[in-house]
């Protein structure tokens, strides 16, 4: 009997560890507090309800809300991964926003006596044009860090400053409002009774995921960020990987501008997209991705983003000024930062000789 119950326990004893060291635990442990605070001093905050055919409750807006971070910090994942940075991506979206909302506008026109808007171009080009300028963005950002080899924070921050203030240019400083109806189901709308910037961004994952674990780009990705040096001298073509996830990430941010001009019916280039490649960043780190480049995680910065986005609505509900939010994320940075120094992990090691640390995928 006792030996049995000894084996019986056996397999759970060996199992914990391997889930503790899981990459994903800490993440995912930060989020279940969060969550666990939030159930305990906001109350109703895991009810669910049908109105309209639509499902509404907290936990469904803090999705909502996290989509436009979410995207960004995927594309942010590869850039990271490669050992740069891009801290641009505010100002893509404020241009990415700013093209749509000129483009579709909306005017008034009377069908059968009744007044109705229409777009001022077809949604599909304004749509198109609007991505065309993201993408324009991100070449300029991979042309400026993998052909003239500038450091990606400096190379990224001349589109951080002059991309919103062309994006202002465009707007005369004013905000731009959209009254065509169709646009708005992109931020706003419901599609199978949830909101359908969340199939959006569970489109781009899995296409992302898909690419970066079914192909060879991912370990390409990885090779770059561990050693950019070794990785040509094998054969690949690194000034091309890196080129493309500037791309990608000007992408990402791309489809977030239209998701959030969309969502609040209006191009507003002086705050859309203000501080999100700083969120972007968090969100990519507080999921496991190094900063170091090379080891890096795509469903951690999902749930990274997530965290963020559910503190965000946690500190708002308590009634707390917004600026704690702001001190608070300082000090999770301030604390990434820090267990990620070489200095920082043989400290633990010496402390903890059994400790062991799992490797991001």
């Amino acid at each position: 009997m006792h030996s049995s119950a000894v084996r019986a326990a056996a397999p759970t004893k060996s199992s914990l560890p391997m889930f503790v060291h899981h990459p994903l635990f800490r993440p995912l442990a930060a989020l279940a507090i969060l969550l666990l605070i939030d159930l305990i001093l906001i109350p109703g905050f895991f009810h669910l309800e049908i109105k309209d055919g639509h499902l509404y409750g907290s936990l469904i807006d803090i999705a909502n809300r996290a989509a436009p971070l979410i995207l960004a910090a995927i594309g942010m994942t590869l850039v990271i991964a490669t050992r740069g940075i891009d801290i641009s991506v505010g100002a893509t979206v404020a241009i990415s926003g700013t093209v749509a909302a000129m483009l579709v506008g909306g005017t008034m026109v009377m069908n059968n006596g009744t007044p109705e808007y229409v777009a001022n171009t077809p949604m599909w080009i304004a749509l198109a044009a609007a991505m065309g300028a993201a993408l324009l963005c991100g070449a300029w950002n991979g042309a400026l860090v993998a052909g003239l080899g500038l450091q990606p924070i400096v190379a990224t921050l001349i589109l951080m400053v002059a991309g919103r203030g062309l994006a202002q240019l465009f707007t005369d400083g004013q905000i731009i409002t959209v009254y065509y109806q169709p646009f708005f189901f992109l931020g706003s709308g419901y599609l199978l009774g949830l909101p359908f910037s969340l199939f959006i961004v569970a489109a781009v994952f899995i296409v992302t995921a898909v690419l970066l674990r079914k192909t060879a780009l991912g370990l390409f990705i990885q090779s770059v960020g561990i050693n950019p040096v070794a990785a040509r001298l094998a054969g690949l073509k690194t000034a091309s990987l890196i080129f493309f996830v500037y791309v990608f990430c000007a992408a990402c941010a791309g489809v977030a501008g239209l998701m959030i001009t969309s969502n609040i019916k209006s191009a507003d280039a002086n705050n859309a997209g203000l501080l999100l490649e700083l969120d972007a960043i968090l969100a990519v780190t507080l999921g496991g991705t190094s900063l170091a480049g090379g080891k890096f995680s795509l469903a951690g910065s999902v749930i990274g983003a997530l965290i963020i986005q559910t503190l965000t609505y946690t500190i708002y509900s308590l009634g707390l000024p917004p600026e704690v939010n702001m001190v608070v994320k300082s000090v999770v940075v301030f604390v990434i930062c820090v267990s990620q120094s070489a200095e920082f992990k043989t400290m633990w090691r010496r402390a903890f000789p059994g400790a062991r640390g799992g490797s991001q995928q």
